[in-house]
């Protein structure tokens, strides 16, 4: 049990028209550590990630029952500003979607939108967000330059900045490395990590080893449940289901 959560949902179901995709789930993440969601295809895990700001809301038939908890607030609630929440819930998908503008645009584009700074100021933000996306030193001297000149990780990390830009509280990481080679994963995940200091991180993966070296909380799901959940240290070491071992240790997924 995860004392004064960041995010927690509360008997969160959601279907898809008749198709229902999670069951019930009680989950709660702690503020400034990585939690990973973990588990085969089709278990839920993207569906889980995109219910923390809403995303599901753009998918026809898209119906969620309980409740997502943001410092205390029913992000389902019919008040809720959903623009401002997703501003405070960052995400970056699972391929890199920079917008085809310069790489300066695409960090400014965020402030710009929600009226948060111009000028200087707006400079010092998209310097600021692009180290804080370990990519300002490749790309300070091209900042006019197209952002789909970028590498792969690289626009990936550009995402990141994006993101970071108007300065989120949680940052929502749906398989972000899937479409990236193994260098820039490790850019990645290495980022991954440090962003906990300043931010409560989610990442979704199917991939275990990504898992046990990102995270400090590991959820495995199954089918739409919600099997083992604890820290990842032990939910690897020792998992208390034999779903989670099975899973662990390759019998399937």
């Amino acid at each position: 049990m995860i004392e004064n959560p960041k995010i927690e949902t509360k008997d969160l179901s959601v279907s898809f028209g008749s198709n229902q995709v999670l069951k019930k789930l009680n989950i709660g993440i702690r503020e400034n550590y990585v939690t990973a969601i973990m588990g085969p295809s089709g278990c839920g895990k993207s569906t889980l990630i995109r219910t923390l700001n809403r995303m599901n809301d753009i998918i026809p038939e898209s119906h969620v029952d309980g409740a997502v908890i943001l410092d205390g607030f029913n992000i389902y609630d019919p008040t809720t500003d959903v623009v401002e929440l997703r501003r405070r819930v960052g995400m970056v998908f699972q391929k890199p979607n920079p917008f085809p503008k310069s790489i300066y645009d695409n960090v400014a584009f965020g402030p710009r939108i929600h009226g948060m700074a111009k000028g200087e100021e707006l400079n010092q933000i998209v310097e600021r967000s692009l180290r804080n996306a370990a990519l300002w030193d490749e790309v300070k001297d091209r900042l006019k330059s197209s952002a789909l000149s970028l590498s792969g990780g690289q626009q990936q990390r550009l995402c990141i900045a994006r993101a970071l830009s108007v300065q989120p509280e949680v940052m929502l990481f749906d398989e972000p490395c899937s479409a990236l080679d193994p260098a820039a994963t490790a850019r990645i995940e290495s980022l991954m990590v440090s962003l906990k200091k300043d931010y409560t991180v989610v990442v979704v993966t199917h991939n275990m080893q990504q898992a046990a070296r990102v995270s400090d909380f590991t959820a495995f799901l199954y089918l739409g449940e919600l099997v083992e959940y604890g820290e990842t240290k032990r939910v690897f070491n020792y998992p208390s289901n034999k779903l989670t071992e099975d899973f662990i240790t390759g019998q399937f997924g």
